[in-house]
């Protein structure tokens, strides 16, 4: 097939028939709407197989058919069509033509905000670096650009669009690149990192065997990406990148960045590694994903626990999955929890293996959960965060772990009921309420006690979903009552509490009558020199007023006086 350019469809375009040319009815049909300016057109996937009729799917079935070549221009004359996918091209020379032609057509189009390719079986690497070459001629329009299978070539490729681009605003919002860029690939594509800083949200460069070279490389073309929000580098080898982890940390905390998530999930990341990212990531970050990083051991989370206490942390969600970090390992994020007010979930599932911890490691969980050695403890517990792990896939057996049990329960209360996860926790842990400590407070406690059991009395009727399995294994929620008490049982212990409170109160009282006549006295001789001080002031007062009042008189008199003086005067001449 000979090389076809945009100006060949051009000129046959008003004679095609469509029908002729498409290899399937659907594909007649979106040709159609192109060529109409269906505006209700807004995607076109581009696939090799279709199951069923779908409005939207380009189908690819043969190689010699120059359907790909008009798709091509017709999308490039499109202004309606918002978000193309190439999950398959045609092959041999005449798939290479059409390719050519789509290319071209896409490169043309100013509609397009999303493109996502990914050419599994067809193109070379060369190939499929060249086809993402003359697509991102054209990036002025992209906001969402995902490229799978992408090289070394491809990135180098995109950094050069991006600096061609210079004096045009690139308002590209989300970059996604895997493969196999490898560090060269990120030192290629950080060339021109500077025209999309502005913009970027979402960087996602999981599985592409980045290095700390490359990574090093990422944090210096990120200098600028302040608007930053998600950053996926999953997948990537940092066994040996604690020095470009530190710079991703040092990174987040110069430019005062707060990542929403950031994804570091499988990348071989060690004790040291993660004592260089910890402090960065933890107060600027609110969610961080280091599951299957199974080198990390109970050293490395007691650096992160440290971060993890600090009135300036802002991680919300944390997963550490895949990582058997046993009892030493619960104990250390335990210290860390007990202190934090941020995290609202810890993940620490592993669906290879049981979790490798005995009732030392989720004893320490279950302390930090509801400290049980006084209510003042128990208050002081954390009533944010969920734990989780594969409680999702059974429930656990009260009888065979008690601590994991009391974790598990407390942790959904947590969630489910976080306004009431204190008051139930007290009331599930203390069944004898001692209120000897609160004596010190006199009366005045009385009332807030009477106000806390009354907050507290939707306690007994709640509920929390758990999971059980049946004799086929399969999966049904089940509601589970908080405190296992009736009614008439809690207003018991709330009378019991109040009458211990006041049959104590009277011989504490007696105790400081003595102090307390004595501040009666003191508040009453106060009030009397007050009194005195007030009548003083008054007594001052009228006299100052007496004062006026005299020499007002005088100064009228003297002008009577005169008055008549003239008066008289005046009759005798």
């Amino acid at each position: 097939m000979d090389q076809r350019y945009y100006h060949y469809y051009e000129a046959k375009e008003a004679t095609i028939n469509l029908g002729e040319i498409a290899s399937c009815e659907g594909n007649a049909k979106i040709l159609q709407r192109l060529r109409d300016g269906d505006e209700n057109l807004s995607s076109i996937i581009l696939s090799r197989i279709c199951w069923f009729v779908e409005p939207y799917r380009f189908c690819i079935k043969k190689a010699n058919e120059d359907e790909v070549g008009w798709l091509g221009y017709f999308i490039g004359k499109s202004g309606y069509l918002l978000k193309l996918s190439i999950d398959y091209l045609p092959q041999g020379e005449g798939g290479k033509q059409q390719t050519r032609a789509l290319v071209e057509g896409i490169a043309r189009n100013q509609s397009i905000r999303t493109l996502y390719v990914d050419d599994e079986e067809g193109l070379s690497d060369d190939d499929f670096s060249v086809l993402c070459a003359g697509i991102l001629i054209n990036l002025s329009h992209l906001e969402v650009l995902d490229l799978r299978r992408s090289n070394y070539l491809c990135c180098s490729a995109l950094g050069t669009a991006l600096r061609l681009r210079s004096g045009t605003t690139v308002k590209l919002k989300d970059l996604r690149l895997s493969g196999n860029i490898g560090d060269i690939g990120v030192a290629s594509l950080g060339n021109g990192f500077s025209r999309i800083a502005p913009f970027l949200k979402t960087l996602d460069l999981r599985c592409n065997s980045i290095g700390n070279d490359g990574l090093m490389a990422l944090v210096r073309a990120l200098a600028n990406c302040t608007g930053l929000e998600i950053l996926d580098l999953s997948e990537n080898d940092f066994s040996l990148a604690a020095a470009g982890l530190g710079s991703l940390s040092h990174w987040l905390q110069r430019k005062q960045m707060i990542l929403k998530e950031l994804h570091l999930n499988t990348c071989g990341i060690n004790d040291d590694g993660l004592q260089a990212l910890a402090e960065g990531v933890a107060n600027h970050c609110e969610e961080l994903n280091l599951s299957y990083n199974d080198s990390i051991t109970a050293i490395g989370l007691i650096h992160l626990s440290h971060i993890l206490q600090s009135e300036s942390c802002r991680l919300q969600r944390l997963s550490l999955n895949g990582m058997n970090f046993g009892d030493d390992g619960a104990e250390a994020l335990a210290g860390g929890l007990a202190g934090n007010q941020s995290l609202r979930c810890l993940y620490f599932d592993n669906v290879d293996t049981n979790l490798p911890m005995t009732p030392i490691g989720w004893s320490a969980f279950s302390t930090v959960l509801c400290d049980t050695y006084s209510i003042n403890n128990t208050y002081l517990s954390n009533h944010t965060i969920e734990l989780c792990w594969d409680d999702d896939y059974y429930d656990v057996d009260e009888d065979e772990d008690i601590d994991e049990s009391r974790v598990l329960v407390f942790s959904r209360l947590n969630k489910q009921h976080p306004q009431y996860a204190a008051r139930c926790k007290i009331l599930m842990s203390h069944p004898h309420l001692d209120m000897k400590p609160f004596l010190r407070w006199d009366l005045k406690f009385l009332h807030l006690a009477v106000a806390w059991f009354e907050r507290a009395k939707p306690c007994p009727t709640l509920t929390i979903q758990t999971n059980s399995f049946n004799r086929r294994n399969s999966r049904r929620r089940l509601a589970r009552r908080v405190l296992e008490e009736s009614d008439e049982v809690y207003q018991s212990r709330v009378l019991t509490a109040m009458y211990e409170f006041v049959r104590e109160l009277p011989m504490n009282v007696l105790e400081s009558r003595e102090a307390l006549i004595l501040e009666a006295w003191i508040d009453q001789i106060t009030m009397a020199a007050e009194e005195i001080k007030r009548l003083r002031e008054d007594v001052e007062q009228r006299d100052g007023k007496i004062a006026r009042l005299e020499e007002e008189n005088k100064r009228l008199g003297k002008i009577i006086i005169e008055s008549a003086k003239r008066s008289f005067s005046g009759s005798e001449s």
